[in-house]
């Protein structure tokens, strides 16, 4: 899929969610799709197409995307926030689900078909959002590390 067929997605996600289609929105939310897993800012701000929008404006379009539940945001061993598009479709990150980041190379992924585990609140408690995050290595490094050693 191109790029400009995930734009195409964003804009169709954009309209459900009742926000204007404007280049940047699009722009972000066509590559968090294409990327399919948890990306930080740095992460979009080395793509060339969203290099021609102000870095400030990047970061409010990520918040304002998340805002209104077509992004949300996961926090990695290193601290860094990565956003993740939710999509139409199932092959993509729909939202409400555990990650996976690795500790060798930090990388995060969504462990897609998985439900977050449960946990009781205490009564009159608002949860505003929810978080699980598994680490390990993932089988790219525990290949290399395999190969390494022999």
């Amino acid at each position: 899929m191109s790029i400009s067929e995930y734009q195409a997605t964003s804009r169709t996600l954009l309209r459900s969610v009742s926000l204007r289609v404007t280049p940047v929105r699009a722009a972000i939310l066509g590559y968090l799709l294409k990327f399919g897993r948890p990306v930080s800012h740095a992460d979009l701000w080395r793509r060339k197409k969203i290099r021609a929008f102000n870095r400030v404006t990047v970061y409010r379009t990520l918040l304002t995307l998340q805002s209104r539940g077509i992004v949300h945001a996961v926090q990695g061993t290193d601290g860094v926030w990565r956003y993740c598009a939710h999509s139409l479709s199932q092959e993509h990150c729909p939202g409400n689900h555990p990650h996976f980041v690795c500790k060798k190379c930090r990388r995060m992924s969504c462990l897609l078909g998985q439900t977050m585990p449960y946990v009781e609140v205490p009564e009159d408690t608002v949860v505003e959002a929810k978080q699980f995050v598994v680490y390990g290595i993932c089988p790219e490094c525990a290949s290399s590390e395999r190969s390494a050693r022999r």
